[in-house]
C-alpha cells in the first residue's frame, strides 16, 4: 500500500491516506508519485505527497501536524518546545541542552529550559 499526505497552504500536512498500490503505477506498471498523487487529487481535492511509511523517502513518514519542506523535500515533525532548534542536516529538534548520559530517566522541563528526573 502507498501512503499519501495532503499538505495545505501553510504546508501542514493535514491528513494521511493509504492508497492501493495500483493507482501509483503507469502504464507501464512502475510506481510512480504523480499518478498517486493524481488519483487522492481528483478524489478529494487538495496537494498530495507521497510519505514513506519506511522512510525511505522524504526524510521520515509524514504525520498530522508534520511540515512539508519543500526545498528539502522531506517532512519535518512539529517543534517540541519553543526553545528547541531544529537542526538542519537530520531535520531533528533537539533540545538546548544535552540529553544527560547516565541511566536515569528524564523529561524536559520548558520553563527551566534542563532536564528534569522523571518521578
Amino acid at each position: 500500500m502507498a501512503h499519501f499526505a495532503e499538505i495545505g497552504e501553510d504546508n501542514r500536512v493535514l491528513r494521511v491516506i493509504v492508497v492501493a498500490n495500483e493507482r501509483n503505477l503507469d502504464a507501464d506498471g512502475n510506481e510512480n508519485e504523480v499518478f498517486g498523487a493524481k488519483f487522492c487529487r481528483d478524489l478529494l481535492g487538495g496537494t498530495w505527497k507521497q510519505t514513506s511509511y519506511n522512510n525511505s523517502f522524504r526524510k521520515r513518514f509524514a504525520g498530522l501536524n508534520f511540515t512539508y519542506d519543500s526545498e528539502k523535500d522531506a517532512f519535518i515533525p512539529p517543534k517540541p518546545f519553543d526553545s528547541w532548534v531544529l537542526d538542519e542536516s537530520t531535520l531533528d529538534w533537539n533540545a538546548p541542552v544535552a540529553y544527560p548520559t547516565d541511566e536515569n530517566d528524564y523529561i524536559w522541563d520548558e520553563p527551566t529550559t534542563s532536564w528534569k528526573l522523571r518521578e
